[in-house]
């Protein structure tokens, strides 16, 4: 046996690589460092690559909502604006007493066109998913309602909405402008009266 195959025979076999170039063929060992280094790279390019596909899909879904929603309330600030017209339409109406209507055509007639300048106006609202509250008799809501003063001596639960002054609105799923309302306010109990449970436990 020649000395270089007296040398292949004492390497260590876990040291010897197939070349993939020429299968059978020992790379050798100085290159198997490279090797493990170039795998690392590839290893640690994959990763940034899935996180930044990652983070591109993250990104477009975000900016897909984004533009969503600014379509959705796209006329948000223009409904605000008209809220206060809708509000007048309304007191115009009730400001005219129905007698009067009876006695004076022309107040009819001007109540009667109105009265389809409001409903236009509404159906306009209904088109934009513009939605009025008015909460008389419903549990007070902080989300869609505004507290402005307590009612004593109602009778109702309190937190009950008494009194609707100004109505509220939502468009979709977002408040415009809150009910301003009054509530119940729950009165004390009688001196006499004594509670249904009486703890004794110190």
């Amino acid at each position: 046996m020649s000395a270089q195959q007296e040398k292949n025979a004492e390497t260590n076999p876990a040291d010897q690589i197939d070349n993939p170039v020429n299968p059978g063929a020992e790379v050798p060992f100085e290159a198997v460092a490279d090797i493990a280094a170039l795998q690392a790279e590839i290893a640690s390019m994959k990763d940034q690559l899935l996180r930044a596909v990652a983070e591109t899909e993250n990104t477009r879904r975000r900016l897909t909502r984004e533009r969503d929603e600014t379509a959705k309330y796209a006329a948000s600030n223009f409904a605000k604006e008209m809220l206060g017209v809708a509000d007048n339409l309304n007191r115009a109406l009730a400001a005219i007493p129905a007698e009067a209507l009876a006695k004076d055509e022309a107040l009819k007639t001007l109540h009667e066109g109105v009265s389809a300048t409001e409903r236009q106006l509404d159906a306009a609202f209904t088109r934009q998913s513009i939605k009025r509250i008015w909460p008389e008799g419903e549990k007070f809501d902080s989300n869609l309602h505004q507290a402005m003063f307590e009612v004593p001596g109602t009778d109702k639960p309190q937190g009950t909405v008494v009194q609707v002054l100004q109505a509220g609105y939502v468009m979709h799923d977002r408040l415009l402008r809150p009910a301003l309302v009054g509530v119940a306010k729950g009165d004390p109990k009688p001196a006499g009266d004594t509670p249904d449970h009486v703890d004794t436990v110190a």
